[in-house]
């Protein structure tokens, strides 16, 4: 099937434009090129140390987002968007992730292991065997947050649809897709795609708090 012609916003424009979308057109898919920039959010975004306790988990099978939709009680995004990006979090910081990252700094940046044994020991140091082990699962939950905003800020700035939800099982998530018992667990969803013209939310105003009622300077 044929992508939908390309849109492109201004940030201010998109920022506008975007919002939580209910229902999707099943029909629209996003096109190749437009699918691997938000891939590339995701995988550009930023994280505490760089570590990137996260996995991106993209389902494409329609049976499994049928059954994903059954556990995320019953909302539609789920199968009708064309992409649907599921996100997991590490349960558990331990010294193969932070030895997997020094690894990929190494090779990127041509430093030797040696010259990296400082950020190495930092890290396990701080995250792994100090106080902060006891809440570093919660750590990467909220590191994981920062990859979807990034997706979702790129997807309207392509004129592209998306829903950001949490709130439904994650263990039956986990389960459907083969996280029991591993190192990962699922944080959110991310539904993507083109609204459908039936859906009444897209025609509402945006709804903020104005600026005085959440800056404050010091």
């Amino acid at each position: 099937m044929p992508s939908t012609p390309k849109t492109r916003y201004p940030l201010e424009e998109a920022l506008h434009w975007r919002y939580a979308t209910k229902l999707f057109d099943p029909a629209k898919k996003i096109g190749p090129d437009d699918w691997q920039l938000i891939k590339d959010s995701l995988r550009l975004a930023p994280s505490s140390a760089g570590l990137q306790p996260w996995k991106f988990i993209l389902v494409e099978d329609p049976a499994l987002r049928l059954a994903l939709r059954e556990a995320s009680r019953g909302q539609a995004q789920i199968t009708d968007a064309s992409h649907l990006v599921v996100l997991a979090s590490h349960r558990k910081l331990d010294v193969a992730l932070v030895d997997k990252y020094v690894a990929r700094v190494s090779e990127v940046r041509g430093q030797s292991l040696e010259e990296l044994a400082g950020l190495r020991n930092g890290v396990i140091n701080i995250l792994v065997d100090g106080p902060r082990a006891a809440t570093i699962e919660a750590w990467a939950q909220r590191q994981t947050y920062i990859p979807m905003g990034f997706a979702m800020l790129a997807a309207a700035q392509l004129g592209i649809d998306s829903c950001p939800m949490e709130g439904f099982d994650t263990k039956a998530y986990d389960k459907l897709l083969g996280l029991e018992g591993g190192p990962w667990a699922t944080v959110a969803a991310l539904p993507l795609g083109y609204r459908s013209e039936a859906d009444k939310y897209g025609r509402l105003p945006k709804v903020r708090f104005e600026e005085k009622d959440v800056f404050e300077v010091r």
